[in-house]
């Protein structure tokens, strides 16, 4: 089976930091050259993998000094298409624009949707829905104007995210500051609590970032440490009392979630988007409905056996599982 691995190029793949969608793609090419697929990624340059690495952009387009978007990615995805004739399917993880080229190629693509930015791109999916076999990463982000061929939930390299059985007394805030991931939400929460916030993520709202997040930071009760990677994001996400994600969107994923059920720390988080699909309320967590309920679940969090959150993530949220239900897609498109 020969693979064309279409990533997203706004950051390597995989990321030096932020890069929810390189990290995915990279994950899932990884664990899929592990068992002898032939995959070839497309991707950045300064991108890394185990397979045939092809790239057009030197870097991705949000990284400094940016590239344009618009023409980088038009190269990219042309890059891609223009060899598809080598392949047996193109896996597209780069959002929509790649679909324009799916009536003017023979390779059959498949085509992981990792969200919708906007309702106004969803008239490119339904143009060819006929044509593209479409994946939901979640239940709840499948749209109703859309075909699915499947929903595959992310996995994540359990080895990876090392078991805190203990954790700590204080909350964490890991992602986007932006008011869909409700960063002041979860400063206020813990405030109520009486509980200290360690806060990690790219800031990507400025005035948000200076009205909602900068005037509580003390470097005590709040603590801001900005993008973290490697160790210092383990350590953050398995060392926290409970992960607040209290999101002002339909979340449609949210890898930080499960990734800090692997480390042992359960998660209280807004009954919006997959987060039922993740969180086993009063098992590995709590969902909750509003800033009282999370508040609440605060001081029930002692309840939560972190061991029981690790096992939940162990049984439906690894990167080999993830590997296996895309293997089994694949197979049955070009059976």
């Amino acid at each position: 089976m020969r693979i064309a691995m279409l990533s997203s190029i706004s950051w390597p793949t995989p990321p030096t930091g932020y890069g929810p969608w390189e990290l995915v793609t990279s994950l899932l090419t990884e664990a899929l050259v592990a068992r002898g697929v032939d995959v070839t990624l497309f991707a950045t340059a300064n991108s890394h993998t185990a397979g045939r690495l092809e790239a057009v952009a030197p870097r991705g387009y949000s990284e400094p000094p940016h590239l344009d978007a618009k023409v980088w990615e038009a190269m990219h995805i042309a890059h891609c298409m223009e060899r598809a004739a080598e392949f047996d399917l193109v896996h597209n993880q780069a959002d929509f624009m790649p679909l324009a080229w799916s009536r003017l190629i023979d390779t059959p693509m498949v085509t992981t949707i990792h969200g919708f930015s906007s309702e106004r791109i969803v008239p490119v999916y339904q143009r060819y829905d006929d044509c593209v076999h479409y994946v939901s990463i979640s239940d709840a982000d499948r749209h109703p104007a859309l075909t699915y061929a499947a929903t595959i939930h992310h996995g994540i390299p359990l080895d990876d995210f090392p078991f805190d059985p203990v954790g700590s007394d204080n909350l964490l805030f890991f992602g986007r500051i932006h008011p869909d991931k409700g960063a002041g939400e979860a400063i206020r929460a813990a405030r109520a609590a009486g509980r200290r916030l360690t806060m990690a993520g790219l800031v990507q709202d400025e005035r948000y970032h200076e009205t909602e997040v900068a005037p509580f930071i003390d470097g005590d009760r709040v603590r801001f440490l900005g993008v973290v990677g490697g160790e210092a994001r383990t350590r953050a996400l398995g060392s926290a009392r409970a992960l607040l994600h209290l999101i002002g969107f339909d979340e449609p994923f949210g890898l930080s979630v499960v990734e800090a059920m692997a480390c042992g720390t359960p998660v209280i988080a807004f009954r919006r988007g997959s987060m039922a699909e993740l969180i086993v309320d009063g098992v590995t967590g709590f969902l909750v409905d509003d800033l009282d309920g999370a508040v609440a679940a605060i001081a029930r969090i002692g309840e939560i056996d972190r061991s029981a959150c690790r096992a939940h993530v162990t049984t439906r949220f690894s990167v080999e599982r993830m590997a296996d239900d895309y293997l089994r897609l694949y197979r049955s498109i070009l059976c």
